[in-house]
């Protein structure tokens, strides 16, 4: 749900638009709880998902009287597969997290992974800003670093001239 492009499209966007998505999974690989309240969004200005590999979002667009029964489970039927097929992106995402961290699991007892490396080089050009008196916001711009990475090193210094 922290999508800042998302959020602003359905902020920006007028009652009855639609939102035209490749794939659902790139909308709806939430938790249940998520895609809840992301559906809420959508439903309260009333836009329309629509995806190619989801025919009945087309079929329902072609439906231009809400109160047409077809049009009606058209829509019921869109909303169902939506719920499926978010509810399979979700499993698949899971399913491809919980494999990666099966094969690094396997991986570091087999001794052939150590995880990324830190880029001593950048912390010690962090420390010698921090030295010099730069402030954490100085250091995230002329650095690209995060501000936790800041943090981290400013405590090691901290601990090694204690």
């Amino acid at each position: 749900m922290h999508r800042p492009e998302l959020m602003r499209l359905i902020a920006e966007s007028g009652e009855g638009d639609i939102v035209l998505v490749e794939q659902i999974d790139r909308l709806a690989r939430l938790k249940q709880s998520d895609w809840d309240t992301l559906k809420q969004k959508l439903a309260s200005k009333r836009l329309a998902i629509v995806s190619p590999e989801l025919p009945t979002s087309w079929l329902a667009l072609q439906q231009h009287s809400e109160t047409d029964f077809t049009g009606a489970i058209l829509q019921a039927v869109n909303a169902m597969m939506l719920d499926m097929l978010a509810a399979v992106a979700r499993k698949d995402y899971d399913d491809r997290r919980r494999r990666q961290s099966q094969g690094i699991a396997k991986a570091k007892s087999d001794g052939k992974y150590n995880g990324r490396q830190p880029d001593l080089k950048r912390h010690q050009h962090i420390a010698s800003l921090l030295k010099t008196g730069h402030s954490y916001s100085d250091i995230q711009d002329m650095l690209g670093c995060s501000r936790h990475l800041i943090a981290t090193i400013s405590k090691n210094i901290c601990s090694i001239e204690q």
